[in-house]
């Protein structure tokens, strides 16, 4: 039966020449690009959501996009699906170019099935994986589907698993972002879980591994979709979710943006910009921004702006985990990630999320050939015993374990306090830092100043006749002993003591200087990193 028969039901017999067939093979494509219905495109937008081809328009360049497997439909049979065999199987896969560099994406159609996969659904997704993977292109994946197709079994499970398993193979290869436009449940979450960066829009994206019925049946518990595993819920609480947007088109306007900072592969590096930002600006702000003393905050965001080319930066996990910042960022046009501690946000310290938090942003920047510069400003780890029950010494090793393992050029800059293990892990020249700089307004210590004289000078606190004068008297003496700020230069720990106002030109130079920086890995199969 011809695509006139079907809308018909009129007999219209077989296409005689070339261009029957070409006139057949259009209204095929007019067909299947229409998808299943009017009514059913106009109940994804009272939704607030967009088709899945409305959503790749606005992620590809205009007239990019060349379609794999618009034709595609089930073989299965039973429970009715014999009946409907829509063309594409509910997932549209292709690739284009997103400012002239080319992009793969697939994109689930709910109007079809829900966008539940189904195992020739898997199979075209697995196809473009590995398109993907061969041509060392990003991956973008629009989701919105309502997990495995039940009337399919476990064939359709089986999907999950390839995705699951190329998700893997193309882990620190090519760039994968997860973009969360609608449901995502059960096995099915984990796919964005593997990937390097998560997506998500407000109020019409959720993710969970068992949904509020079932938590319900199984704890007593009641929520709702989005207090279970909603976009805030995941940018806010869990750390799934690195950027949270009010709608779709803001949403892929931004991963349009972050594609623009990756580079294509692992074997290339990130795009280089021209930047009216010169390359020898004096960052005068900086002298105020900071105080000296340690026990005031300030908002390092400002330091970064003041920084970095035109004070433009995409922060990651920006509402998780606020006490590190990690950003990535341009300095004279080449695309650098910054790890800062955050003295806004319980004194910038490190604690098990904000680790891994840096761990994980450290190895992705690894991963693709984006230099890391840190800008230190720790008081040591977070004290409590939740923190330690909770695993602080194993949890906070994946950051010092990042850091080591990396192999990119490594700057690291200390603003004012370094205490303890904490100066340490934030990439300080005894790890592998290749250039390490610090303000005149440093402190690198073991630990602070009150709490070294309480230690090494209890007895003599003790024994005075005014205790408080005498703890003064001391804290004073090992401030002038120990933490001034040449003390660790004095020693080679740091490189230079820098003017702050000179930070963006000596960054600039140094990340000139490594450019060509090329260190081996001992052989191995590959680490194990901390759990």
């Amino acid at each position: 039966m011809t695509v006139l028969e079907e809308k018909t039901g009129e007999p219209t017999g077989e296409p005689t020449d070339a261009r029957g067939r070409v006139a057949e093979l259009h209204e095929i494509r007019v067909q299947a690009v229409a998808g299943p219905s009017e009514k059913a495109t106009q109940a994804q937008h009272a939704k607030g959501k967009l088709t899945a081809r409305e959503r790749i328009e606005l992620l590809l360049d205009p007239g990019s996009f060349q379609e794999v497997e618009q034709l595609r439909r089930h073989r299965a049979s039973g429970f009715g699906l014999e009946a409907k065999k829509p063309y594409t199987d509910g997932v549209i896969t292709g690739w284009g170019t997103v400012e002239g560099r080319t992009v793969f994406v697939y994109a689930h159609d709910f109007r079809i099935f829900g966008g539940a996969l189904g195992e020739a659904h898997a199979t075209k997704i697995h196809k473009i994986m590995d398109m993907a993977i061969a041509a060392g292109a990003p991956l973008v994946s629009l989701n919105d589907g309502a997990g495995a197709r039940i009337q399919e079994g476990v064939s359709a499970l089986a999907g999950y698993g390839g995705i699951f398993q190329r998700n893997t193979r193309a882990s620190g290869v090519i760039p994968q972002i997860s973009v969360m436009l609608g449901p995502c449940a059960g096995g099915a979450a984990y796919s964005p879980a593997l990937t390097d960066f998560v997506f998500m829009v407000r109020e019409t994206s959720q993710m969970f591994i068992t949904g509020p019925d079932v938590v319900k049946a199984v704890t007593g518990e009641e929520i709702t979709q989005n207090g279970l595993g909603g976009a805030d819920v995941h940018a806010e609480t869990s750390g799934v979710c690195h950027f949270a947007y009010d709608d779709e088109e803001t949403c892929i306007h931004e991963v349009r943006y972050l594609l623009s900072l990756l580079p294509q592969n692992n074997r290339e590096n990130p795009p280089h910009a021209a930047t009216a930002d010169p390359a020898d600006r004096r960052c005068e702000a900086l002298l105020d921004l900071v105080p000296v003393d340690g026990n005031r905050p300030y908002d390092m965001a400002k330091v970064i702006e003041e920084i970095v080319d035109d004070g433009e930066y995409l922060e990651v996990h920006e509402r998780w985990a606020r006490n590190v910042i990690c950003a990535l960022a341009r300095l004279d046009g080449q695309v650098v990630g910054i790890v800062a501690n955050q003295p806004q946000s319980l004194a910038g310290v490190l604690d098990i999320e904000s680790s891994e938090k840096a761990a994980r942003f450290v190895t992705m920047c690894d991963a693709f050939n984006i230099p890391i510069m840190t800008l230190v400003d720790v008081p040591g780890f977070l004290p409590g015993v939740g923190q330690e029950h909770d695993g602080i010494i194993r949890r906070g090793a994946k950051l010092l374990y990042a850091y080591c393992n990396a192999t990119v050029p490594r700057i690291s800059l200390i603003l004012r306090k370094a205490y303890g293990g904490a100066y340490i892990v934030m990439d300080s020249q005894a790890i592998g830092a290749d250039v390490t700089y610090a303000w005149p307004t440093n402190e690198i210590a073991v630990m602070g100043a009150e709490g070294a004289a309480n230690v090494i000078f209890r007895r003599q606190i003790a024994a005075a006749e005014d205790p408080d004068a005498m703890r003064r008297q001391m804290v004073e003496e090992y401030k002038a002993e120990l933490m001034h700020p040449y003390y660790a230069a004095e020693r080679g720990l740091v490189d230079d003591v820098i003017d702050p106002a000179e930070t963006r030109q000596v960054l600039i130079r140094s990340l000139a200087m490594l450019h060509a920086k090329h260190a081996d890995l001992p052989s191995r199969k590959h680490g194990n990193p901390p759990q």
